[in-house]
């Protein structure tokens, strides 16, 4: 099988990441590499993989890293797509961890890039972006998209929360209508997440029943709230079973945002503005290697 790792190149000078690589080459595997440097290097390296027909490519890097993969491959037609394999790297690896992809061990995550299976997943269409994860929306969207990268990388997922408290204390809900199901509700926001995935901003579970396989997105929204109501809140967002008074949730295909004002978002760790954003189930669409008995795939 022919391999090459696309590689974000903040991340190449890791040693354990070198070792890694040289240690798979070592047991047979051919694997090239090809590291980052600008903008746009991650589509043109997915294109030269299509050319070249590589077997699978292995996105090395955070979940942004992760998504500008995802989205290259959606460039190409389905049955010239190569087989996607996942080298966490980054500072909250939320995607990953879920699907108990190895983390802590480049040489692991390597080992299964190279000898796992791949499975057929769904993906997120929202306007013309893809999102593998996780479509953050209001407060949780701003903290992502605030975190100074120092603070990130001294504090782990920790950054998120800490971040997150501070602006809370003003922060101020968003006004719009969501409609999904032929229903069209107006709403006050503060934090919306459409979600492939299960959990975003460094370990936070938005959504504990959602697979990546299943043709659904799970809509989740915490509504605008009283201070007295907080005990209400923190029970109704610990539960994943729960559609309460602040927190709702509904397994949707399909769902559209609208506002007067702009809404800051996050699609699997790249910041947007919007005021119209539209999001759609792609079935099936990408193989993505996945460990064995992967909680994230239903049977």
């Amino acid at each position: 099988m022919k391999l090459r790792l696309l590689l974000n190149g903040k991340k190449a000078s890791q040693p354990n990441v070198r070792d890694a690589v040289m240690q798979l080459r070592e047991q047979g595997w051919d694997l090239e590499v090809r590291v980052t440097w600008e903008g746009g290097d991650i589509a043109r390296f997915v294109a030269e993989a299509v050319k070249d027909r590589c077997s699978r490519i292995i996105a090395g890097g955070g979940d942004g890293t992760v998504n500008e993969a995802v989205n290259a491959l959606m460039q190409h037609p389905k049955d010239q797509r190569p087989e996607l394999a996942i080298l966490p790297l980054g500072t909250a690896n939320d995607f990953a961890t879920a699907c108990e992809i190895p983390t802590r061990s480049a040489l692991e995550a390597l080992v299964l890039a190279a000898e796992g299976q791949s499975t057929s997943i769904d993906l997120i269409k929202a306007n013309q972006q893809y999102v593998l994860n996780i479509a953050t929306a209001g407060f949780g969207a701003q903290v992502t998209a605030t975190t100074p990268p120092a603070l990130k990388n001294f504090l782990g997922g920790g950054a998120y929360t800490l971040t997150g408290l501070i602006q809370a204390l003003d922060f101020k809900p968003f006004n719009g209508t969501v409609s999904f199901d032929e229903k069209r509700i107006e709403q006050s926001v503060l934090v919306g997440a459409l979600c492939n995935g299960r959990q975003a901003g460094g370990g936070q579970v938005l959504s504990a029943k959602s697979y990546i396989n299943d043709g659904k997105i799970e809509l989740v929204a915490l509504h605008a709230f009283p201070a007295a109501a907080i005990s209400t809140v923190i029970n109704e967002l610990s539960d994943p079973n729960c559609s309460g008074d602040f927190v709702q949730r509904h397994q949707v295909s399909e769902a559209h945002w609208q506002s007067d004002d702009a809404m800051p978002m996050n699609l699997d760790g790249e910041p947007i503005s919007v005021t119209d954003i539209h999001f759609k189930v792609c079935p099936l669409e990408i193989a993505l290697v996945l460990p064995k008995h992967c909680p994230m795939l239903i049977r």
